[in-house]
Protein backbone atom coordinates (compact mmCIF):
# COMPACT_ATOMS: atom_id res chain seq x y z
CA UNK A 1 0.00 0.00 0.00
CA UNK A 2 2.66 2.39 0.96
CA UNK A 3 4.35 2.45 -2.54
CA UNK A 4 1.13 3.16 -4.00
CA UNK A 5 0.36 6.51 -2.41
CA UNK A 6 3.73 7.73 -1.54
CA UNK A 7 4.24 11.48 -2.62
CA UNK A 8 6.85 11.28 -5.48
CA UNK A 9 9.68 14.24 -6.61
CA UNK A 10 12.94 15.61 -4.90
CA UNK A 11 10.98 16.75 -1.38
CA UNK A 12 12.40 20.57 -2.06
CA UNK A 13 10.22 23.31 -1.04
CA UNK A 14 10.29 24.83 -4.83
CA UNK A 15 9.67 22.06 -6.31
CA UNK A 16 6.17 22.23 -4.74
CA UNK A 17 4.81 25.91 -4.54
CA UNK A 18 3.84 28.54 -7.45
CA UNK A 19 2.26 26.76 -10.25
CA UNK A 20 3.69 26.22 -13.88
CA UNK A 21 1.44 28.00 -16.98
CA UNK A 22 0.48 24.64 -17.69
CA UNK A 23 -0.57 23.52 -14.14
CA UNK A 24 -2.75 26.81 -14.16
CA UNK A 25 -4.46 26.16 -16.86
CA UNK A 26 -6.12 23.50 -14.67
CA UNK A 27 -6.66 25.55 -11.09
CA UNK A 28 -10.26 25.96 -11.49
CA UNK A 29 -10.95 22.15 -11.76
CA UNK A 30 -13.05 21.22 -9.26
CA UNK A 31 -11.31 19.23 -6.18
CA UNK A 32 -12.69 15.75 -5.24
CA UNK A 33 -13.43 16.09 -1.69
CA UNK A 34 -14.30 13.28 0.88
CA UNK A 35 -15.12 14.11 4.49
CA UNK A 36 -14.75 11.37 7.44
CA UNK A 37 -16.40 11.90 10.47
CA UNK A 38 -15.23 11.02 13.77
CA UNK A 39 -18.25 10.94 15.94
CA UNK A 40 -15.85 10.60 19.22
CA UNK A 41 -14.24 14.28 18.82
CA UNK A 42 -17.03 15.56 15.94
CA UNK A 43 -14.38 16.07 14.00
CA UNK A 44 -14.18 15.40 10.19
CA UNK A 45 -10.70 15.09 8.29
CA UNK A 46 -10.79 14.99 4.69
CA UNK A 47 -8.91 13.49 1.53
CA UNK A 48 -8.36 16.46 -1.48
CA UNK A 49 -7.79 15.05 -4.84
CA UNK A 50 -7.01 16.31 -8.13
CA UNK A 51 -9.62 14.90 -10.72
CA UNK A 52 -7.44 15.53 -13.49
CA UNK A 53 -3.82 13.97 -11.85
CA UNK A 54 -5.70 11.35 -8.78
CA UNK A 55 -3.06 13.47 -6.51
CA UNK A 56 -4.37 14.10 -2.78
CA UNK A 57 -3.74 15.99 0.33
CA UNK A 58 -5.02 14.94 3.82
CA UNK A 59 -6.63 18.08 5.73
CA UNK A 60 -6.32 17.65 9.86
CA UNK A 61 -6.02 13.94 10.21
CA UNK A 62 -6.97 12.35 13.57
CA UNK A 63 -4.73 9.85 15.37
CA UNK A 64 -7.17 8.14 18.26
CA UNK A 65 -6.59 8.33 21.69
CA UNK A 66 -9.02 7.05 24.80
CA UNK A 67 -8.39 9.29 28.05
CA UNK A 68 -9.57 6.82 30.34
CA UNK A 69 -6.79 4.14 29.08
CA UNK A 70 -4.27 6.46 28.12
CA UNK A 71 -4.34 4.30 24.92
CA UNK A 72 -4.01 5.52 21.40
CA UNK A 73 -4.78 3.34 17.74
CA UNK A 74 -4.53 4.50 14.58
CA UNK A 75 -7.86 3.21 13.00
CA UNK A 76 -8.89 6.71 12.16
CA UNK A 77 -5.97 7.59 10.02
CA UNK A 78 -5.55 4.04 8.70
CA UNK A 79 -9.14 4.81 7.23
CA UNK A 80 -7.71 7.30 5.10
CA UNK A 81 -4.70 5.70 3.83
CA UNK A 82 -7.13 2.54 2.80
CA UNK A 83 -9.75 5.36 0.89
CA UNK A 84 -6.14 6.98 -0.55
CA UNK A 85 -5.00 3.29 -1.73
CA UNK A 86 -8.68 2.08 -2.92
CA UNK A 87 -9.05 5.08 -5.09
CA UNK A 88 -5.85 4.87 -6.57
CA UNK A 89 -4.78 8.43 -5.49
CA UNK A 90 -1.32 9.57 -4.45
CA UNK A 91 -0.18 11.28 -1.74
CA UNK A 92 1.51 14.59 -1.53
CA UNK A 93 0.26 16.59 1.28
CA UNK A 94 -0.31 16.40 5.06
CA UNK A 95 -2.33 19.47 6.47
CA UNK A 96 -3.05 21.11 9.82
CA UNK A 97 -4.90 23.92 9.64
CA UNK A 98 -3.60 24.39 13.36
CA UNK A 99 -2.52 22.74 16.37
CA UNK A 100 -5.96 21.31 17.56
CA UNK A 101 -7.51 20.91 21.15
CA UNK A 102 -9.84 18.53 20.92
CA UNK A 103 -7.93 15.70 19.08
CA UNK A 104 -4.12 13.70 18.74
CA UNK A 105 -3.39 15.05 14.81
CA UNK A 106 -2.15 11.92 13.11
CA UNK A 107 0.18 13.90 10.77
CA UNK A 108 3.26 12.22 12.31
CA UNK A 109 2.08 8.69 11.88
CA UNK A 110 1.08 9.47 8.12
CA UNK A 111 4.10 11.08 7.40
CA UNK A 112 5.84 7.73 8.85
CA UNK A 113 3.79 5.69 6.82
CA UNK A 114 3.96 7.46 3.23
CA UNK A 115 6.18 10.07 3.14
CA UNK A 116 4.20 12.70 2.14
CA UNK A 117 5.32 16.27 3.04
CA UNK A 118 3.41 17.66 6.25
CA UNK A 119 2.68 21.07 6.63
CA UNK A 120 1.07 24.09 8.98
CA UNK A 121 0.84 27.82 8.84
CA UNK A 122 4.35 29.46 9.93
CA UNK A 123 2.45 31.51 13.28
CA UNK A 124 2.86 27.90 14.45
CA UNK A 125 5.97 28.94 16.32
CA UNK A 126 4.12 31.55 18.03
CA UNK A 127 1.98 29.43 19.86
CA UNK A 128 4.50 27.00 20.00
CA UNK A 129 6.22 29.43 21.97
CA UNK A 130 2.86 30.46 24.11
CA UNK A 131 2.41 27.08 25.25
CA UNK A 132 6.00 26.28 25.74
CA UNK A 133 5.68 28.37 29.14
CA UNK A 134 2.41 27.22 29.70
CA UNK A 135 3.88 23.77 29.48
CA UNK A 136 7.53 24.73 31.26
CA UNK A 137 9.10 22.55 28.55
CA UNK A 138 12.90 22.91 28.60
CA UNK A 139 15.11 25.72 26.31
CA UNK A 140 15.92 22.94 24.40
CA UNK A 141 12.62 22.70 22.64
CA UNK A 142 12.33 23.83 19.77
CA UNK A 143 10.06 26.44 19.06
CA UNK A 144 10.75 27.29 15.17
CA UNK A 145 8.35 25.23 13.20
CA UNK A 146 10.77 22.52 12.35
CA UNK A 147 8.38 19.46 13.25
CA UNK A 148 6.93 20.48 9.70
CA UNK A 149 8.14 20.25 6.61
CA UNK A 150 6.86 23.17 5.59
CA UNK A 151 5.70 26.24 7.06
CA UNK A 152 3.24 28.40 4.61
CA UNK A 153 2.86 31.93 5.02
CA UNK A 154 -0.44 34.21 4.49
CA UNK A 155 -1.19 34.48 0.74
CA UNK A 156 1.34 31.51 -0.36
CA UNK A 157 0.11 29.49 -3.08
CA UNK A 158 1.31 25.49 -3.79
CA UNK A 159 0.08 22.86 -5.52
CA UNK A 160 -1.89 20.08 -5.37
CA UNK A 161 -1.66 17.80 -8.55
CA UNK A 162 -2.49 20.38 -11.22
CA UNK A 163 -4.99 22.62 -8.90
CA UNK A 164 -3.29 26.07 -7.35
CA UNK A 165 -4.03 26.17 -3.50
CA UNK A 166 -3.81 28.93 -1.29
CA UNK A 167 -3.13 29.84 2.17
CA UNK A 168 -5.48 32.42 3.70
CA UNK A 169 -3.98 33.34 7.70
CA UNK A 170 -7.55 32.91 9.71
CA UNK A 171 -6.58 33.82 13.43
CA UNK A 172 -9.18 33.98 15.76
CA UNK A 173 -9.87 30.51 16.93
CA UNK A 174 -5.42 30.70 17.48
CA UNK A 175 -3.02 32.51 16.51
CA UNK A 176 -2.17 30.35 13.49
CA UNK A 177 -5.25 29.21 11.91
CA UNK A 178 -4.87 29.05 7.86
CA UNK A 179 -7.78 28.39 5.68
CA UNK A 180 -6.78 26.38 2.65
CA UNK A 181 -8.54 27.43 -0.85
CA UNK A 182 -8.24 25.00 -3.64
CA UNK A 183 -10.18 24.93 -6.09
CA UNK A 184 -14.02 25.82 -5.50
CA UNK A 185 -13.66 24.56 -2.36
CA UNK A 186 -12.03 26.31 1.04
CA UNK A 187 -11.27 24.62 4.15
CA UNK A 188 -12.03 27.00 7.20
CA UNK A 189 -11.72 23.94 9.81
CA UNK A 190 -12.36 25.95 13.30
CA UNK A 191 -14.06 29.19 11.98
CA UNK A 192 -17.32 28.70 11.33
CA UNK A 193 -19.33 25.86 11.61
CA UNK A 194 -22.31 24.41 10.01
CA UNK A 195 -24.91 27.46 9.40
CA UNK A 196 -27.27 26.13 12.83
CA UNK A 197 -23.91 25.55 14.87
CA UNK A 198 -22.39 29.19 14.10
CA UNK A 199 -18.93 29.95 15.34
CA UNK A 200 -16.00 28.64 17.14
CA UNK A 201 -14.50 29.50 20.37
CA UNK A 202 -11.74 32.66 20.72
CA UNK A 203 -10.66 31.86 24.01
CA UNK A 204 -7.82 29.87 24.36
CA UNK A 205 -4.54 30.91 24.72
CA UNK A 206 -3.65 33.68 21.59
CA UNK A 207 -7.20 33.76 20.85
CA UNK A 208 -9.22 36.72 20.11
CA UNK A 209 -12.96 36.98 18.89
CA UNK A 210 -12.21 40.40 16.95
CA UNK A 211 -9.67 38.61 14.76
CA UNK A 212 -12.14 35.80 14.00
CA UNK A 213 -14.66 37.92 13.06
CA UNK A 214 -12.12 39.34 10.79
CA UNK A 215 -11.26 35.76 9.83
CA UNK A 216 -14.37 35.02 8.97
CA UNK A 217 -15.31 38.23 7.01
CA UNK A 218 -12.15 37.31 4.51
CA UNK A 219 -13.72 33.65 3.70
CA UNK A 220 -16.87 34.89 3.08
CA UNK A 221 -15.28 37.44 0.26
CA UNK A 222 -14.69 34.32 -1.84
CA UNK A 223 -17.37 33.99 -4.50
CA UNK A 224 -20.71 32.96 -3.23
CA UNK A 225 -20.91 29.43 -4.19
CA UNK A 226 -17.45 28.12 -2.79
CA UNK A 227 -18.04 25.28 -1.15
CA UNK A 228 -17.30 25.02 2.44
CA UNK A 229 -15.85 22.27 4.50
CA UNK A 230 -15.93 22.84 8.34
CA UNK A 231 -13.29 21.00 10.73
CA UNK A 232 -16.45 20.19 13.64
CA UNK A 233 -20.08 19.43 13.17
CA UNK A 234 -21.67 18.43 17.12
CA UNK A 235 -24.57 17.45 15.40
CA UNK A 236 -27.01 19.65 17.13
CA UNK A 237 -30.80 18.20 18.12
CA UNK A 238 -29.35 15.09 16.48
CA UNK A 239 -29.64 15.41 13.54
CA UNK A 240 -27.00 13.81 11.37
CA UNK A 241 -23.14 14.85 10.85
CA UNK A 242 -22.91 17.76 8.00
CA UNK A 243 -19.76 19.19 6.69
CA UNK A 244 -19.88 20.94 3.90
CA UNK A 245 -21.65 24.53 3.33
CA UNK A 246 -21.22 26.97 0.70
CA UNK A 247 -20.40 31.00 1.03
CA UNK A 248 -23.91 32.13 0.36
CA UNK A 249 -25.44 29.44 2.70
CA UNK A 250 -23.31 30.80 5.49
CA UNK A 251 -24.14 34.51 4.80
CA UNK A 252 -27.65 34.06 5.29
CA UNK A 253 -27.83 31.42 7.91
CA UNK A 254 -25.43 31.36 10.37
CA UNK A 255 -26.80 31.76 13.62
CA UNK A 256 -23.91 34.01 14.77
CA UNK A 257 -23.14 35.64 11.57
CA UNK A 258 -26.76 36.56 9.94
CA UNK A 259 -28.09 40.44 10.58
CA UNK A 260 -24.40 40.96 12.89
CA UNK A 261 -21.64 42.58 12.93
CA UNK A 262 -18.10 43.12 14.69
CA UNK A 263 -19.34 44.68 18.33
CA UNK A 264 -22.40 42.27 18.00
CA UNK A 265 -19.91 39.42 17.19
CA UNK A 266 -17.76 39.88 20.23
CA UNK A 267 -19.92 40.70 22.49
CA UNK A 268 -21.94 37.43 22.07
CA UNK A 269 -18.87 35.60 21.15
CA UNK A 270 -16.99 36.51 24.49
CA UNK A 271 -19.99 36.13 26.44
CA UNK A 272 -20.46 32.56 25.37
CA UNK A 273 -17.08 31.32 25.72
CA UNK A 274 -16.95 32.37 29.56
CA UNK A 275 -19.57 29.38 29.98
CA UNK A 276 -17.74 26.74 27.81
CA UNK A 277 -15.41 24.48 29.66
CA UNK A 278 -12.23 23.92 28.25
CA UNK A 279 -12.14 21.05 25.43
CA UNK A 280 -11.53 17.48 27.60
CA UNK A 281 -8.66 16.51 25.67
CA UNK A 282 -6.98 19.93 25.48
CA UNK A 283 -4.16 19.35 27.71
CA UNK A 284 -3.13 16.53 26.27
CA UNK A 285 -3.50 16.73 22.30
CA UNK A 286 -1.56 20.27 22.66
CA UNK A 287 1.73 18.86 23.65
CA UNK A 288 1.07 16.19 20.75
CA UNK A 289 0.07 18.59 18.09
CA UNK A 290 2.82 21.33 18.83
CA UNK A 291 5.09 18.83 17.69
CA UNK A 292 3.32 18.21 14.38
CA UNK A 293 1.56 15.03 15.68
CA UNK A 294 3.97 13.42 17.56
CA UNK A 295 3.83 11.52 20.78
CA UNK A 296 6.19 12.08 23.64
CA UNK A 297 9.62 9.99 23.39
CA UNK A 298 9.59 7.02 25.84
CA UNK A 299 11.23 7.16 28.70
CA UNK A 300 13.48 4.57 30.56
CA UNK A 301 10.34 2.19 31.32
CA UNK A 302 9.34 2.15 27.89
CA UNK A 303 6.43 4.69 28.21
CA UNK A 304 5.91 7.74 26.73
CA UNK A 305 3.54 10.26 29.40
CA UNK A 306 2.01 12.68 29.12
CA UNK A 307 2.13 16.29 31.26
CA UNK A 308 -0.53 17.76 32.45
CA UNK A 309 0.13 21.60 34.01
CA UNK A 310 -2.50 21.81 37.09
CA UNK A 311 -4.00 25.42 37.47
CA UNK A 312 -2.91 26.78 34.39
CA UNK A 313 -6.60 28.01 33.87
CA UNK A 314 -8.07 28.89 37.13
CA UNK A 315 -10.51 30.98 35.78
CA UNK A 316 -11.64 28.57 33.23
CA UNK A 317 -15.75 27.23 33.41
CA UNK A 318 -16.19 23.72 34.74
CA UNK A 319 -19.50 23.61 32.58
CA UNK A 320 -22.36 21.42 34.12
CA UNK A 321 -19.53 20.29 36.87
CA UNK A 322 -18.96 23.67 38.04
CA UNK A 323 -18.70 23.17 41.55
CA UNK A 324 -21.33 25.16 43.83
CA UNK A 325 -20.55 27.25 46.77
CA UNK A 326 -23.73 27.05 48.10
CA UNK A 327 -23.97 27.63 52.31
CA UNK A 328 -26.35 24.06 52.22
CA UNK A 329 -23.60 22.39 50.02
CA UNK A 330 -21.16 23.70 52.48
CA UNK A 331 -22.68 22.59 55.49
CA UNK A 332 -22.72 18.97 53.81
CA UNK A 333 -26.58 19.24 53.79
Amino acid sequence: MISAIIRTGSGTKADLHLPSPAIRAHRRVEPDVTGFYDATTGSVQYVVADPVTRRSAIIDPVLDFDPRSGSTRTTSADRLLRYIEAHDLTLEWILDTHPHADHFSAAGYLKDMTGASTAIGERVTEVQKLWKQIYDLPDTFPADGSQWDYLFADGERFTIGEMEARVMLSPGHTLSSVTYAIGNAGFVHDTVFMPDSGTVRADFPGGDARQLWGSIQRILQLPGETRLFTGHDYRPSGRAARWESTVALQKANNLHLKASDEAKFVKLRTERDRSLPMPALILAALQVNLVGGRLPPPEADGRRYLKIPLNAFPHASWGDLEPSLKAEELRGR
